[in-house]
C-alpha cells in the first residue's frame, strides 16, 4: 500500500511502535506523564501533582485532588490567564493557539488551549488510524496514495495579543507534515481562504484538477460540496470527476441520517470511516471496517474519566452535581451512558467536554457516541437521547424512501402538558403527518420510557418538514457556517427562540 511506505520523521515512528499493553496500565501512563510534563505549572503546584505521583493509586488521588472542571469554569479560574500572555498556568509554555468552539448551542465562543504536544498526538492518532487500513478487505488499494480532500476552517487564523485563533481542523491545516503535502488538497492557498462560500466556489472550480481518494470533514457540508461540483459539471454522480474516491472520514455527527442522501451521488460504495476529534483532542476512532463503535486512543495524550450519565450524577438540565461518580477504564460497563472528562496535554484537566458515550466493547475500548449532556430532551421523564433520534431518523427514511439530512427537535408546551416540535429537512416530497407517526411509533419501540410518557404528559409529536437550504441559512445567520460547525439536535433556550424567529420572517432575534 503506497501510504505504508511514506517515510515518518523517527520520533513518530517510535512512537507508532509501541507494543500494545492493557488500557488501565496505558491510561496511567499517560496519566503519570501529563502529570509529569504540568507538575511545576500553576496548575499542577495548586492542585499537588507531585503528590499524586507519589501516590500507590495515582489515578484515584487525582479525583480526589484536582476537581472537576466544565469549560466556564476552567475559563474564568485558569484559561483566560493564557490569554493574557501568561505561561505555565495549566501547561508549560505558553499557549500560542486556541481553538474555537462555540459547539452547537452556546453563543459566545470558546478559547481551547492548542499545543505542539496536543498537535502531535492528534498526528500520531491519525497515522495509527491510517495504518489500521491494511486490516480493511477488499478495499482499492491505489486510493490509498491519491488527494485528501479536507474541507475544514480557514488556515488565516485570527491574530491576538500572542496568539492565534480559529477552527481545529484550520490550526491542524496549518500545521500540515512535510510529508503529506502532496496529498493535500485543496492546497494551502485555498485552505487561507476566510469566506467559506467562496471557500467552497474554489473547490468547485478545482475540482476537475484532483484525483481525490479521501473525503475528509462534516457530512452536511461535504454533501452540499458535492452537489454544488456535480450540478457544476453537468454529473451523473461524483465518481465520474473523481473515479477513486474510496474513503469518507467523517465525524461530529452520525453518519446514518445523511448516508441515504449522500449515496445518491455516489457513483459505487465507498467506505466510512469515523473519528472522534474534538477541539480538545482526537480522542477516538474505527479502527476496523464494519466496526460497531470506534476505540479510544488509550496510549497517547488524553487521560479519562467516565461519570454515568444518570440522575444520581446529573441534574435536569444536564449539569454535574457537586460531586459526581467518575470512573476510570477498568471500571466502566457495556451498555452504559457516562458523560466524558478529558485530561490532555493542553492543560485541560478532568475536562467535562459535553459529550455522552457508551462502550460497546470494553475489552477493545470501542465507543459509540450518544449524544450530549445538554442535548437530550426530558421534559416528563422520556429521556430521549440523541442516539435515539438519529436511529428513529434513520429508520423512517429507510422505510418511507425519503433523504433526511438535517433534523431538529424542541419539547413545546401542549396545553396544560407537552409535545414534541420536530423539523426536517428534506427535498423528498413527504406527508408530515404520516412522518410524525413513523417517528412516534419508532421512538415508543426504541425508548421505554418515551412510550409511557406518551401515554401521559407527552401528549403530541408534531413534524413540519423544510427545505434542507432552510437550515444552512440558518446557520449562516448564526456565523455558524463551515466545516466544523453542526446544527444543533435538540433546541432549547435563545437557540430554540432565534430558530423561531427565523422561521417566522427569516431574522434572528435582536
Amino acid at each position: 500500500m503506497p501510504i505504508i511506505d511514506i517515510r515518518l520523521p523517527n520520533s513518530v515512528a517510535k512512537t507508532l511502535r509501541l507494543p500494545q499493553k492493557s488500557p488501565r496500565g496505558q491510561q496511567m501512563r499517560v496519566l503519570k506523564k501529563l502529570l509529569k510534563k504540568a507538575r511545576f505549572t500553576e496548575f499542577g503546584q495548586q492542585y499537588r501533582f507531585d503528590e499524586i505521583l507519589l501516590s500507590r493509586h495515582a489515578g484515584k488521588k487525582f479525583q480526589e485532588l484536582v476537581p472537576i472542571f466544565d469549560y466556564n469554569d476552567i475559563y474564568a479560574k485558569w484559561w483566560h490567564r493564557t490569554l493574557e500572555g501568561h505561561a505555565d498556568v495549566c501547561w508549560p509554555g505558553k499557549i500560542k493557539y486556541y481553538a474555537l468552539s462555540s459547539g452547537t448551542s452556546e453563543a459566545g465562543s470558546k478559547y481551547i488551549p492548542i499545543t505542539n504536544d496536543l498537535l502531535r498526538g492528534n498526528r500520531i492518532a491519525m497515522i495509527r488510524q491510517l495504518l489500521t487500513l491494511r486490516n480493511y478487505r477488499d478495499i482499492p488499494v491505489k486510493s490509498l496514495s491519491k488527494g485528501w480532500l479536507m474541507i475544514g476552517g480557514t488556515t488565516d487564523l485570527q491574530k491576538g495579543p500572542g496568539y492565534y485563533a480559529g477552527d481545529l481542523s484550520g490550526i491542524t491545516a496549518k500545521k500540515v507534515p512535510f510529508w503529506f503535502s502532496p496529498f493535500y488538497k485543496p492546497g494551502r492557498k485555498i485552505a487561507r481562504t476566510r469566506d467559506w462560500n467562496k471557500k467552497i466556489e474554489q473547490v468547485i472550480n478545482g475540482a476537475p484538477n484532483w484525483d481525490i481518494g479521501f473525503v475528509v470533514g462534516v457530512p452536511a457540508w461535504i454533501q452540499l460540496c458535492m452537489e454544488k461540483i456535480i450540478d457544476k459539471y453537468k454529473l451523473n454522480n461524483i465518481h465520474e470527476i473523481w473515479p477513486n474516491l474510496a474513503f469518507f472520514v467523517h465525524g461530529g455527527v452520525s453518519m446514518e441520517p445523511y448516508k441515504k442522501g449522500f449515496e445518491k451521488l455516489l457513483g459505487k460504495p465507498i467506505t466510512y470511516i469515523e473519528t472522534y476529534l474534538a477541539s480538545e483532542g482526537f480522542i477516538a476512532y474505527q479502527d476496523a471496517q464494519h466496526a460497531k463503535g470506534m476505540r479510544l486512543v488509550t496510549g497517547q495524550h488524553i487521560f479519562f474519566e467516565f461519570i454515568p450519565f444518570d440522575e444520581k450524577n446529573f441534574d435536569m438540565d444536564g449539569n454535574p452535581v457537586a460531586k459526581p461518580e467518575s470512573l476510570l477504564i477498568h471500571e466502566v460497563e457495556e451498555g452504559k451512558d457516562y458523560a466524558l472528562l478529558i485530561s490532555t496535554s493542553a492543560g485541560a484537566w478532568r475536562y467535562l467536554i459535553g459529550d455522552t458515550i457508551r462502550f460497546t466493547d470494553k475489552d477493545r475500548c470501542e465507543i459509540v457516541i450518544t449524544g450530549r449532556t445538554k442535548h437530550f430532551l426530558s421534559l416528563v421523564g422520556e429521556h430521549l437521547s440523541v442516539e435515539n433520534m438519529n436511529k428513529a431518523v434513520q429508520l423512517v427514511s429507510e422505510e418511507l424512501n425519503i433523504s433526511i439530512p438535517e433534523f431538529t427537535v424542541a419539547g413545546v408546551p401542549h396545553g396544560l402538558l407537552f409535545a414534541h416540535q420536530w423539523w426536517l429537512a428534506s427535498n423528498d416530497v413527504a406527508d408530515p403527518e404520516l412522518v410524525a407517526q413513523k417517528i412516534d411509533a419508532k421512538l415508543r419501540a426504541l425508548n421505554d420510557d418515551y412510550a409511557v410518557e406518551r401515554e401521559n404528559a407527552l401528549k403530541d409529536v408534531q413534524v413540519k418538514i423544510l427545505p434542507e437550504e432552510k437550515f444552512m441559512q440558518f446557520m449562516q445567520l448564526k456565523g455558524k457556517i463551515g466545516g466544523q460547525h453542526k446544527f444543533p439536535r435538540v433546541l432549547k433556550g435563545k437557540m430554540l427562540q432565534d430558530w423561531q424567529q427565523f422561521l417566522n420572517n427569516g431574522k434572528l432575534l435582536g
